[in-house]
Protein backbone atom coordinates (compact mmCIF):
# COMPACT_ATOMS: atom_id res chain seq x y z
CA UNK A 1 0.00 0.00 0.00
CA UNK A 2 1.44 3.34 -1.04
CA UNK A 3 0.83 5.92 1.65
CA UNK A 4 2.32 9.38 1.85
CA UNK A 5 2.21 12.06 4.49
CA UNK A 6 -0.53 14.41 5.65
CA UNK A 7 -2.82 15.66 2.91
CA UNK A 8 -6.08 17.42 2.35
CA UNK A 9 -8.04 14.53 0.85
CA UNK A 10 -10.22 12.05 2.67
CA UNK A 11 -7.64 9.36 3.17
CA UNK A 12 -4.18 10.57 2.30
CA UNK A 13 -2.32 10.07 -0.99
CA UNK A 14 -2.51 6.62 -2.51
CA UNK A 15 -5.07 5.34 -0.01
CA UNK A 16 -7.55 2.82 -1.38
CA UNK A 17 -11.32 3.20 -1.13
CA UNK A 18 -11.47 0.32 1.34
CA UNK A 19 -8.85 1.95 3.52
CA UNK A 20 -10.71 5.26 3.46
CA UNK A 21 -13.85 3.44 4.56
CA UNK A 22 -11.93 1.77 7.40
CA UNK A 23 -10.46 5.09 8.59
CA UNK A 24 -13.95 6.63 8.47
CA UNK A 25 -15.32 3.82 10.64
CA UNK A 26 -12.36 3.93 13.02
CA UNK A 27 -12.65 7.68 13.55
CA UNK A 28 -16.44 7.71 13.92
CA UNK A 29 -16.50 4.90 16.47
CA UNK A 30 -13.60 6.42 18.41
CA UNK A 31 -15.28 9.84 18.40
CA UNK A 32 -18.41 8.27 19.87
CA UNK A 33 -16.44 7.26 22.98
CA UNK A 34 -16.12 10.93 23.88
CA UNK A 35 -19.48 12.09 22.62
CA UNK A 36 -21.65 9.34 24.08
CA UNK A 37 -19.87 8.74 27.40
CA UNK A 38 -19.08 12.30 28.52
CA UNK A 39 -21.86 13.84 30.66
CA UNK A 40 -23.32 16.95 29.05
CA UNK A 41 -23.63 18.63 32.46
CA UNK A 42 -19.93 18.84 33.38
CA UNK A 43 -17.91 17.49 30.46
CA UNK A 44 -16.02 14.99 32.61
CA UNK A 45 -14.92 12.22 30.26
CA UNK A 46 -14.49 8.81 31.91
CA UNK A 47 -11.00 7.40 32.19
CA UNK A 48 -12.26 4.08 30.84
CA UNK A 49 -15.44 2.29 29.80
CA UNK A 50 -17.50 0.17 30.11
CA UNK A 51 -15.92 -0.58 33.51
CA UNK A 52 -17.20 2.20 35.82
CA UNK A 53 -14.45 4.72 36.47
CA UNK A 54 -13.47 8.20 37.56
CA UNK A 55 -12.82 10.97 35.06
CA UNK A 56 -9.36 11.57 33.64
CA UNK A 57 -8.61 15.25 33.07
CA UNK A 58 -6.28 14.26 30.22
CA UNK A 59 -9.16 12.39 28.59
CA UNK A 60 -11.18 15.62 28.86
CA UNK A 61 -8.44 17.37 26.90
CA UNK A 62 -8.75 14.74 24.19
CA UNK A 63 -12.56 15.07 24.27
CA UNK A 64 -12.35 18.83 23.71
CA UNK A 65 -10.15 18.04 20.72
CA UNK A 66 -12.55 15.37 19.47
CA UNK A 67 -15.66 17.58 19.36
CA UNK A 68 -14.44 19.88 16.54
CA UNK A 69 -13.30 16.81 14.58
CA UNK A 70 -16.88 15.59 14.89
CA UNK A 71 -18.14 18.93 13.61
CA UNK A 72 -15.82 18.83 10.59
CA UNK A 73 -17.08 15.35 9.71
CA UNK A 74 -20.72 16.43 10.28
CA UNK A 75 -21.21 13.81 12.98
CA UNK A 76 -22.46 16.53 15.35
CA UNK A 77 -23.47 20.15 14.86
CA UNK A 78 -21.16 23.02 15.69
CA UNK A 79 -23.86 24.37 18.03
CA UNK A 80 -23.99 21.13 20.03
CA UNK A 81 -20.20 20.78 20.14
CA UNK A 82 -19.81 24.38 21.29
CA UNK A 83 -22.43 23.91 24.00
CA UNK A 84 -20.68 20.77 25.27
CA UNK A 85 -17.34 22.59 25.21
CA UNK A 86 -18.70 25.60 27.07
CA UNK A 87 -20.20 23.39 29.81
CA UNK A 88 -16.81 21.72 30.23
CA UNK A 89 -14.90 24.99 30.48
CA UNK A 90 -17.43 26.46 32.89
CA UNK A 91 -17.01 23.42 35.13
CA UNK A 92 -13.22 23.72 35.23
CA UNK A 93 -13.27 27.48 35.75
CA UNK A 94 -15.83 27.37 38.56
CA UNK A 95 -14.74 24.18 40.33
CA UNK A 96 -13.11 24.69 43.74
CA UNK A 97 -9.38 25.44 43.89
CA UNK A 98 -7.81 25.14 47.32
CA UNK A 99 -4.90 23.53 49.18
CA UNK A 100 -7.26 21.23 51.09
CA UNK A 101 -7.16 17.54 50.27
CA UNK A 102 -10.89 16.81 49.97
CA UNK A 103 -13.90 18.24 48.13
CA UNK A 104 -11.51 20.09 45.81
CA UNK A 105 -10.87 19.92 42.06
CA UNK A 106 -7.52 21.68 41.84
CA UNK A 107 -5.03 24.14 43.25
CA UNK A 108 -2.95 27.01 41.82
CA UNK A 109 -4.67 26.51 38.47
CA UNK A 110 -3.63 22.85 38.22
CA UNK A 111 -6.11 19.98 38.49
CA UNK A 112 -6.09 16.57 40.09
CA UNK A 113 -5.28 13.67 37.78
CA UNK A 114 -8.59 11.87 38.36
CA UNK A 115 -11.91 13.40 39.39
CA UNK A 116 -15.15 11.91 40.69
CA UNK A 117 -17.50 11.63 37.71
CA UNK A 118 -20.46 13.17 39.52
CA UNK A 119 -18.99 15.73 41.95
CA UNK A 120 -15.88 16.64 39.98
CA UNK A 121 -13.80 16.49 43.18
CA UNK A 122 -10.40 14.86 43.59
CA UNK A 123 -10.64 11.07 43.33
CA UNK A 124 -9.26 9.42 46.48
CA UNK A 125 -5.70 10.70 47.08
CA UNK A 126 -4.42 11.15 43.50
CA UNK A 127 -1.83 13.79 42.73
CA UNK A 128 -2.28 17.29 41.42
CA UNK A 129 -0.91 16.44 38.00
CA UNK A 130 1.14 18.90 35.97
CA UNK A 131 1.17 16.75 32.82
CA UNK A 132 -2.51 15.82 32.89
CA UNK A 133 -3.37 19.47 33.47
CA UNK A 134 -1.24 20.24 30.40
CA UNK A 135 -3.11 17.73 28.22
CA UNK A 136 -6.37 19.26 29.43
CA UNK A 137 -5.06 22.74 28.61
CA UNK A 138 -4.01 21.62 25.13
CA UNK A 139 -7.61 20.62 24.43
CA UNK A 140 -8.87 23.88 25.93
CA UNK A 141 -6.56 26.01 23.79
CA UNK A 142 -7.49 23.99 20.71
CA UNK A 143 -11.14 24.79 21.45
CA UNK A 144 -10.21 28.44 21.89
CA UNK A 145 -8.71 28.58 18.41
CA UNK A 146 -11.43 26.52 16.75
CA UNK A 147 -14.48 28.33 18.10
CA UNK A 148 -13.80 31.69 16.47
CA UNK A 149 -17.42 32.77 15.97
CA UNK A 150 -19.06 35.99 17.14
CA UNK A 151 -21.98 34.41 19.04
CA UNK A 152 -22.03 34.53 22.82
CA UNK A 153 -21.23 30.82 23.27
CA UNK A 154 -18.04 30.88 21.21
CA UNK A 155 -16.95 34.21 22.71
CA UNK A 156 -17.32 32.74 26.19
CA UNK A 157 -15.36 29.64 25.19
CA UNK A 158 -12.44 31.84 24.11
CA UNK A 159 -12.59 33.96 27.26
CA UNK A 160 -12.78 30.98 29.62
CA UNK A 161 -9.88 29.30 27.83
CA UNK A 162 -7.73 32.34 28.59
CA UNK A 163 -8.94 32.50 32.18
CA UNK A 164 -8.19 28.83 32.86
CA UNK A 165 -4.78 28.95 31.19
CA UNK A 166 -3.72 32.26 32.74
CA UNK A 167 -4.54 30.97 36.24
CA UNK A 168 -2.01 28.14 36.14
CA UNK A 169 0.89 29.05 38.42
CA UNK A 170 3.76 27.32 36.64
CA UNK A 171 6.60 28.78 38.78
CA UNK A 172 4.89 27.43 41.91
CA UNK A 173 5.29 23.91 40.44
CA UNK A 174 9.04 24.39 40.05
CA UNK A 175 9.94 22.66 43.29
CA UNK A 176 13.55 22.36 42.06
CA UNK A 177 13.96 25.18 39.52
CA UNK A 178 14.17 25.46 36.64
CA UNK A 179 12.44 22.11 36.04
CA UNK A 180 8.71 21.63 36.64
CA UNK A 181 7.68 18.94 39.14
CA UNK A 182 5.54 16.04 37.97
CA UNK A 183 2.95 16.65 40.68
CA UNK A 184 1.93 17.58 44.19
CA UNK A 185 -0.06 16.08 47.06
CA UNK A 186 -1.65 18.28 49.73
CA UNK A 187 -0.67 15.62 52.27
CA UNK A 188 3.03 15.38 51.41
CA UNK A 189 4.00 18.14 48.99
CA UNK A 190 5.75 17.86 45.64
CA UNK A 191 6.56 14.58 43.92
CA UNK A 192 10.32 14.00 43.80
CA UNK A 193 10.44 13.60 40.01
CA UNK A 194 10.74 16.51 37.57
CA UNK A 195 10.07 16.91 33.85
CA UNK A 196 13.61 16.43 32.54
CA UNK A 197 14.36 14.35 29.46
CA UNK A 198 12.26 13.42 26.47
CA UNK A 199 8.72 12.09 27.01
CA UNK A 200 5.15 13.36 26.84
CA UNK A 201 6.14 16.42 28.89
CA UNK A 202 7.26 18.44 25.87
CA UNK A 203 3.86 20.13 25.60
CA UNK A 204 3.92 20.89 29.35
CA UNK A 205 7.12 22.88 28.98
CA UNK A 206 5.81 24.73 25.92
CA UNK A 207 2.65 25.71 27.81
CA UNK A 208 4.66 26.78 30.86
CA UNK A 209 6.92 28.94 28.69
CA UNK A 210 3.97 30.44 26.82
CA UNK A 211 1.94 31.57 29.83
CA UNK A 212 1.22 35.33 29.66
CA UNK A 213 0.71 35.59 33.43
CA UNK A 214 2.84 32.94 35.19
CA UNK A 215 5.58 31.86 32.75
CA UNK A 216 8.69 29.91 33.61
CA UNK A 217 12.14 31.11 32.60
CA UNK A 218 13.60 30.01 29.27
CA UNK A 219 16.20 28.02 31.22
CA UNK A 220 13.42 25.51 31.87
CA UNK A 221 13.67 24.28 28.28
CA UNK A 222 17.41 23.81 28.61
CA UNK A 223 16.91 21.78 31.78
CA UNK A 224 14.29 19.63 30.02
CA UNK A 225 16.61 18.97 27.06
CA UNK A 226 19.57 18.19 29.34
CA UNK A 227 18.05 14.80 30.09
CA UNK A 228 17.76 13.65 26.46
CA UNK A 229 19.35 10.31 25.56
CA UNK A 230 20.26 10.21 21.86
CA UNK A 231 21.33 6.75 20.78
CA UNK A 232 20.75 4.26 17.98
CA UNK A 233 18.21 1.49 18.46
CA UNK A 234 17.07 -1.09 15.89
CA UNK A 235 18.78 0.86 13.12
CA UNK A 236 17.29 4.25 14.04
CA UNK A 237 19.07 7.16 15.76
CA UNK A 238 16.72 9.27 17.89
CA UNK A 239 16.01 10.65 21.37
CA UNK A 240 15.00 7.57 23.34
CA UNK A 241 11.77 6.95 25.20
CA UNK A 242 10.38 3.43 25.33
CA UNK A 243 6.55 3.77 25.28
CA UNK A 244 5.27 5.35 22.07
CA UNK A 245 2.83 7.68 23.83
CA UNK A 246 5.82 9.85 24.78
CA UNK A 247 6.51 10.32 21.09
CA UNK A 248 2.86 11.13 20.32
CA UNK A 249 0.96 13.18 22.90
CA UNK A 250 2.61 16.56 22.27
CA UNK A 251 2.34 15.94 18.53
CA UNK A 252 -1.44 15.59 18.71
CA UNK A 253 -1.71 19.38 18.89
CA UNK A 254 1.61 20.76 17.63
CA UNK A 255 2.89 20.35 14.07
CA UNK A 256 6.60 19.72 14.57
CA UNK A 257 7.34 18.79 10.95
CA UNK A 258 9.18 21.94 9.85
CA UNK A 259 10.20 23.61 13.12
CA UNK A 260 13.27 22.98 15.27
CA UNK A 261 14.67 23.95 18.62
CA UNK A 262 18.41 24.24 19.18
CA UNK A 263 18.78 20.57 20.10
CA UNK A 264 17.12 19.25 16.96
CA UNK A 265 19.00 21.71 14.77
CA UNK A 266 22.15 20.17 16.15
CA UNK A 267 20.92 16.71 15.16
CA UNK A 268 19.77 17.78 11.72
CA UNK A 269 16.19 16.58 12.16
CA UNK A 270 12.96 17.71 13.86
CA UNK A 271 10.75 16.16 16.54
CA UNK A 272 8.35 14.77 13.92
CA UNK A 273 11.22 12.83 12.34
CA UNK A 274 12.33 11.76 15.81
CA UNK A 275 8.89 10.23 16.41
CA UNK A 276 8.95 8.59 12.99
CA UNK A 277 12.24 6.91 13.85
CA UNK A 278 10.90 5.73 17.21
CA UNK A 279 7.91 4.22 15.38
CA UNK A 280 10.11 2.45 12.81
CA UNK A 281 12.38 1.13 15.56
CA UNK A 282 9.48 -0.34 17.47
CA UNK A 283 8.18 -2.15 14.40
CA UNK A 284 11.69 -3.45 13.71
CA UNK A 285 11.76 -4.83 17.26
CA UNK A 286 8.46 -6.64 16.66
CA UNK A 287 9.75 -8.14 13.43
CA UNK A 288 12.93 -9.35 15.18
CA UNK A 289 10.79 -10.52 18.13
CA UNK A 290 13.75 -11.48 20.34
CA UNK A 291 11.51 -12.85 23.11
CA UNK A 292 9.32 -14.94 20.85
CA UNK A 293 5.98 -13.31 21.65
CA UNK A 294 3.11 -14.77 19.66
CA UNK A 295 1.84 -12.93 16.53
CA UNK A 296 4.53 -10.21 16.60
CA UNK A 297 5.48 -9.18 13.08
CA UNK A 298 5.34 -6.48 10.37
CA UNK A 299 1.63 -5.78 10.91
CA UNK A 300 1.05 -6.87 14.52
CA UNK A 301 2.97 -4.57 16.85
CA UNK A 302 2.64 -1.53 19.11
CA UNK A 303 3.89 -1.00 22.66
CA UNK A 304 2.84 1.85 24.95
CA UNK A 305 1.08 2.39 28.28
CA UNK A 306 -1.97 0.14 28.43
CA UNK A 307 -3.89 -2.52 30.31
CA UNK A 308 -2.57 -6.06 30.55
CA UNK A 309 -3.83 -9.52 31.50
CA UNK A 310 -2.36 -10.20 34.97
CA UNK A 311 0.44 -9.49 37.41
CA UNK A 312 1.86 -12.98 37.48
CA UNK A 313 4.37 -15.40 36.00
CA UNK A 314 2.96 -18.36 34.09
CA UNK A 315 4.32 -21.26 32.07
CA UNK A 316 2.93 -20.95 28.54
CA UNK A 317 4.08 -23.22 25.73
CA UNK A 318 6.75 -24.65 28.00
CA UNK A 319 8.25 -21.22 28.66
CA UNK A 320 8.10 -19.07 31.79
CA UNK A 321 6.43 -15.75 31.00
CA UNK A 322 5.99 -12.71 33.21
CA UNK A 323 2.87 -10.62 32.61
CA UNK A 324 1.54 -7.35 33.99
CA UNK A 325 -1.73 -5.45 34.26
CA UNK A 326 -1.59 -1.70 33.51
CA UNK A 327 1.97 -0.73 32.62
CA UNK A 328 4.01 1.58 30.37
CA UNK A 329 5.26 -0.95 27.83
CA UNK A 330 7.76 -0.05 25.15
CA UNK A 331 11.23 -0.57 23.74
CA UNK A 332 14.32 1.61 23.41
CA UNK A 333 18.06 1.43 23.91
CA UNK A 334 17.39 2.25 27.56
CA UNK A 335 14.77 -0.38 28.43
CA UNK A 336 12.47 -2.98 26.89
CA UNK A 337 9.44 -3.51 29.16
CA UNK A 338 7.45 -5.94 27.02
CA UNK A 339 5.17 -8.80 28.07
CA UNK A 340 3.58 -9.55 24.71
CA UNK A 341 0.74 -7.08 25.23
CA UNK A 342 -0.02 -5.01 22.13
CA UNK A 343 -1.85 -1.68 22.29
CA UNK A 344 -3.54 -0.37 19.13
CA UNK A 345 -3.15 3.28 20.16
CA UNK A 346 0.63 2.85 19.86
CA UNK A 347 0.03 2.38 16.14
CA UNK A 348 -2.99 4.67 15.76
CA UNK A 349 -1.23 7.55 17.50
CA UNK A 350 1.71 7.16 15.11
CA UNK A 351 -0.24 7.23 11.83
CA UNK A 352 1.09 10.61 10.56
CA UNK A 353 4.70 9.65 11.28
CA UNK A 354 4.75 6.47 9.20
CA UNK A 355 1.39 5.85 7.49
CA UNK A 356 2.92 3.25 5.17
CA UNK A 357 3.34 0.86 8.13
CA UNK A 358 0.76 2.07 10.65
CA UNK A 359 -2.41 2.06 8.53
CA UNK A 360 -1.81 -1.51 7.25
CA UNK A 361 -1.13 -2.58 10.84
CA UNK A 362 -4.42 -1.13 12.07
CA UNK A 363 -6.23 -2.89 9.22
CA UNK A 364 -4.45 -6.17 9.95
CA UNK A 365 -5.33 -6.04 13.64
CA UNK A 366 -8.99 -5.44 12.89
CA UNK A 367 -9.05 -8.21 10.27
CA UNK A 368 -7.19 -10.78 12.34
CA UNK A 369 -8.96 -10.36 15.67
CA UNK A 370 -12.36 -9.07 14.55
CA UNK A 371 -14.85 -7.81 17.10
CA UNK A 372 -12.82 -9.21 19.99
CA UNK A 373 -10.54 -6.21 19.43
CA UNK A 374 -12.54 -3.77 17.30
CA UNK A 375 -16.05 -3.05 18.51
CA UNK A 376 -18.43 -0.31 19.66
CA UNK A 377 -15.88 2.48 20.16
CA UNK A 378 -13.20 1.25 17.79
CA UNK A 379 -10.17 -0.57 19.17
CA UNK A 380 -10.31 -1.91 22.68
CA UNK A 381 -7.31 -0.85 24.73
CA UNK A 382 -5.03 -3.87 24.43
CA UNK A 383 -4.63 -7.55 23.61
CA UNK A 384 -2.04 -10.26 24.23
CA UNK A 385 -1.94 -13.22 21.80
CA UNK A 386 0.59 -15.07 23.98
CA UNK A 387 -1.66 -15.11 27.06
CA UNK A 388 -3.88 -18.13 26.34
CA UNK A 389 -4.23 -19.29 29.95
CA UNK A 390 -8.00 -19.02 30.33
CA UNK A 391 -9.01 -18.38 33.93
CA UNK A 392 -5.60 -16.98 34.90
CA UNK A 393 -6.32 -13.41 33.79
CA UNK A 394 -7.02 -10.65 36.34
CA UNK A 395 -8.67 -8.41 33.75
CA UNK A 396 -10.32 -8.88 30.37
CA UNK A 397 -11.22 -12.13 28.66
CA UNK A 398 -9.20 -14.99 27.20
CA UNK A 399 -9.84 -16.85 23.98
CA UNK A 400 -7.82 -20.12 24.09
CA UNK A 401 -6.89 -19.69 20.42
CA UNK A 402 -6.48 -15.91 20.02
CA UNK A 403 -5.30 -14.93 23.50
CA UNK A 404 -6.22 -12.20 25.98
CA UNK A 405 -8.38 -9.19 25.11
CA UNK A 406 -9.18 -6.13 27.17
CA UNK A 407 -12.83 -5.31 27.84
CA UNK A 408 -12.24 -1.57 28.22
CA UNK A 409 -11.58 1.46 26.07
CA UNK A 410 -9.31 4.13 27.63
CA UNK A 411 -9.90 7.82 26.97
CA UNK A 412 -6.21 8.74 26.84
CA UNK A 413 -5.67 6.02 24.22
CA UNK A 414 -8.78 6.75 22.16
CA UNK A 415 -7.87 10.43 21.88
CA UNK A 416 -4.57 10.07 20.01
CA UNK A 417 -6.08 7.57 17.57
CA UNK A 418 -8.86 9.96 16.55
CA UNK A 419 -6.74 13.11 16.42
CA UNK A 420 -3.66 11.65 14.76
CA UNK A 421 -5.64 9.87 12.06
CA UNK A 422 -7.28 13.25 11.42
CA UNK A 423 -3.91 14.97 11.29
CA UNK A 424 -2.76 12.40 8.74
CA UNK A 425 -5.85 12.80 6.61
CA UNK A 426 -6.37 16.57 6.73
CA UNK A 427 -3.87 18.19 9.13
CA UNK A 428 -6.90 19.70 10.88
CA UNK A 429 -5.79 19.79 14.52
CA UNK A 430 -2.32 21.03 13.61
CA UNK A 431 -3.69 23.72 11.31
CA UNK A 432 -6.07 25.10 13.92
CA UNK A 433 -3.43 25.04 16.67
CA UNK A 434 -0.90 26.96 14.56
CA UNK A 435 -3.12 29.98 15.08
CA UNK A 436 -3.02 29.86 18.88
CA UNK A 437 -0.88 32.75 20.15
CA UNK A 438 -0.09 30.98 23.43
CA UNK A 439 1.32 27.91 21.68
CA UNK A 440 3.32 30.09 19.29
CA UNK A 441 4.73 32.11 22.20
CA UNK A 442 5.73 28.96 24.08
CA UNK A 443 7.48 27.49 21.05
CA UNK A 444 9.35 30.70 20.37
CA UNK A 445 10.50 31.01 24.00
CA UNK A 446 11.74 27.40 23.78
CA UNK A 447 13.87 28.46 20.81
CA UNK A 448 11.85 26.94 17.99
CA UNK A 449 12.20 28.57 14.57
CA UNK A 450 11.39 27.81 10.94
CA UNK A 451 8.43 26.35 9.12
CA UNK A 452 5.05 27.82 10.01
CA UNK A 453 6.27 29.85 13.00
CA UNK A 454 6.16 33.64 12.57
Amino acid sequence: MALGGCSGNSGGPGVSTDTVAFLDTLQRRTFNYFWELTPVSNGLTPDRAPTPSFSSIAAVGFALTAYPIGVEHAWVTRTDAAARTLATLRFFWNSPQDSAGTNITGYRGFYYHFLNMSTGYRFQTVELSTIDTSLLLAGILFAQSYYDGSDTTEKEIRALADSIYFRVDWPWAQARPPAVSMGWHPESGFISADWIGYNEGMILNILALGSPRHPVDTSTWGKWVSGYQWTTYRGQSFVQFAPLFGHQYSHVWIDFRDIQDGYMKGRGINYFENSRRATLAQRAYAIANPNGWRDYGPDIWGLTACDGPADKTLSIGGRSRQFFTYRARGVSSVEEPDDGTICPTAVGGAVPFAPEITVPALLAMRTRYGNKLFSTYGFLDAFNPTFTAAGQQQTGTVDPQLGWFDVDYLGIDQGPILAMVENFRTGFVWRVMRGNAHIVRGLQRAGFTGGWLP
